[in-house]
């Protein structure tokens, strides 16, 4: 069995930001040499995320209102962790959309259904962050 453990990187220019990833991880999955087994893809910071949907410009914006209804940034007040910063919206906003995604990997593909992609989201953005894809199977 084969294991293989990559970092990627993302310095983010906005705090909330949804970046495709797929072409990352299936770049990581053919350096693996891995034909069939699994990928674990997570978050390394907790007020960001990885998850799996469609690429689609207003499901992004929906994606937005959603989670800015369910846990607004302002008031800051508004949230007991906010005491050192300002952030606590953005942990609350990662629970939400989840640390992590599992794919199986076929062929030495990702193995999507149809629309599948996978997605960095930053919730506390603007420095560097980074996402764990580890690798294994044969």
């Amino acid at each position: 069995m084969k294991s293989f453990r990559k970092e990627l990187s993302f310095q983010t220019i906005k705090r909330r930001e949804l970046i495709n990833i797929t072409h990352d991880v299936q770049r990581c999955v053919e350096l693996s040499g891995v034909k069939e087994g699994l990928v674990l893809v997570n978050a390394m910071h907790i007020t960001a995320s990885v998850f799996i949907n469609d690429d689609e410009s207003g499901l992004h914006q929906d994606f937005e209102v959603f989670l800015e209804r369910l846990a607004p940034e302002k008031p800051y007040s508004q949230y007991r962790h906010n005491t050192y910063e300002d952030n606590a919206d953005a942990h609350l906003k990662r629970t939400i959309m989840g640390r992590e995604v599992v794919v199986a990997i076929t062929d030495g593909k990702l193995d999507f259904g149809p629309w599948e992609q996978i997605f960095y989201g930053e919730f506390d953005g603007k420095r560097r962050k980074r996402v764990l894809v580890k690798i294994i199977g044969n």
